[in-house]
């Protein structure tokens, strides 16, 4: 069995592991580097500046921790930077190993495809090849979406490819979008010393999320300074000699030393062979998949961002093993009905399953429990009492539906919701699970017992 992955992103490289480790003779196309847009322009190198920005955070305060430092403490954006692509570098070269460990082919250059069972490469060397195989997995990703009004220059017009590789902190910095990348953005380069205001069409910030998680998200972008403009769209931005003019509908005009757009990604599924071949596409230019990410066209598969489903890297890896299997023989489905998702703001925000306004839409009876970081001893201990812990519960049945974190690690503890709504789990389980003290995951034991008024450390209501 040969089979040809199109992307070694997130999707495509673990597809390919997985092929692998099924007995199959795999081939990789990738035009740019492995691990894609997450490892080397998304999730690992904006993790990395996160971490800077927030020691930087804990030196500055660090009298608070009873630890005096002397001297100015200021950052130095080269060696940020250096260290940031350290880390990427160390993560590549940590795929390709495993490629190599499981005898997985790359070829460097852009696939097409020709046939069901054929690919043209079109390598960097500038030679031409056509590799005969018997299925496809197609994972080529997404790029940051170009608006017309908002032409990326690289310099005072910025993607979120721009801002990972910027030279200087400018003084003031505009964000189209109060997104997950947005938010991020906005929390980095506030900490780092910009004037930072966001603006968002919608009514509020990360607008995906539970509607008590984006308040309190906002309350504390407000108390870093950061200026969020809600519910207004940008007309116009205009590069002049004192910087970047931004129009907005209500009238108001922004002024600031670069812009940075963050306003969603556009679907790589242009010029790779699909018109060719037949394979359908849906309205925003997304490959159709069924539930064994099967295309229309037999032996092709694809996951991931082309597919213009859930745009998480996790979610693409999942969609990739799924593909691999169907490939290979194993027929397996893929379920998105618990897709715990983290955005990497400060505070973090961890969230799986219902929105209480999704569950009300669904004619849903529940029960919350709320639980405040500031009533554990950790988070004290820790310095970090900023959020809290929801949980939503089925009134009837009592199973959890959904869980709610913001506050320090919450992209670590919401796994435990995950796992629960999974195997579908009662609220009062996780309630009369123990759970080990002093922990922040107390919180979620203590958000569970709230939802049925037994919370110990919860003030009499």
């Amino acid at each position: 069995m040969k089979v040809t992955i199109l992307g070694a992103g997130p999707g495509g490289y673990v597809a390919a592991l997985k092929t692998a480790q099924l007995g199959a003779q795999v081939t990789v196309i990738e035009d740019t580097e492995v691990g894609g847009t997450c490892l080397n322009r998304g999730c690992i190198p904006t993790k990395a500046l996160v971490a800077s920005a927030e020691t930087l955070h804990k030196i500055k305060n660090s009298e608070e921790y009873g630890i005096e430092v002397k001297g100015e403490v200021i950052h130095n954006l080269s060696k940020i930077m250096d260290r940031k692509n350290k880390v990427v570098s160390t993560q590549v070269k940590g795929i390709r190993s495993l490629f190599k460990s499981w005898g997985v082919n790359l070829i460097e250059g852009r696939g097409m495809l020709l046939t069901p069972e054929k690919v043209e490469v079109q390598k960097k060397d500038g030679t031409t090849d056509i590799i005969e195989t018997d299925k496809i997995i197609i994972a080529t990703g997404s790029r940051p979406a170009q608006i017309p009004i908002f032409p990326f220059d690289g310099e005072h017009i910025l993607s979120s490819d721009d801002a990972l590789n910027i030279k200087t902190i400018p003084s003031s910095l505009i964000i189209i979008g109060a997104g997950v990348i947005g938010c991020e953005f906005a929390c980095i380069f506030r900490e780092l010393g910009a004037e930072v205001t966001m603006v968002e069409m919608l009514p509020r910030a990360v607008s995906t999320e539970d509607t008590e998680i984006s308040e309190l998200l906002e309350r504390e972008l407000k108390k870093k300074k950061i200026k969020l403009l809600t519910g207004v769209k940008v007309e116009k931005a205009e590069g002049k000699h004192d910087g970047i003019h931004v129009q907005l509908s209500d009238g108001r005009e922004l002024v600031a030393e670069k812009l940075l757009v963050s306003i969603g990604r556009s679907l790589n599924t242009e010029n790779i062979g699909l018109e060719a071949v037949g394979v359908k596409k849906g309205p925003r230019g997304e490959i159709a998949v069924n539930e064994k990410m099967e295309t229309n066209i037999g032996g092709i598969y694809a996951v991931g961002d082309v597919t213009g489903g859930i745009l998480l890297a996790h979610m693409a890896s999942k969609e990739g093993i799924i593909a691999a299997c169907n490939a290979c023989g194993v027929e397996k489905k893929i379920d998105y009905s618990v897709v715990p998702a983290a955005i990497f703001t400060s505070p973090e925000i961890g969230s799986v399953g219902l929105r209480e306004h999704q569950a009300g839409e669904r004619g849903i009876k529940i029960r919350t429990g709320h639980f405040q970081f500031r009533a554990l001893g950790k988070a004290h201990a820790m310095g970090e009492i900023a959020g809290f812990i929801k949980v939503i519960a089925d009134e009837a049945s009592d199973k959890l539906l959904g869980m709610h974190i913001i506050g320090p690690h919450a992209s670590d503890l919401i796994h435990e919701g995950a796992v629960a709504i999974k195997t579908g789990l009662k609220v009062r389980d996780i309630a009369e699970t123990i759970h080990a003290h002093p922990t922040l995951s107390e919180g979620i034991m203590e958000a569970s017992e709230d939802a049925h008024n037994e919370a110990i450390h919860v003030p009499k209501k």
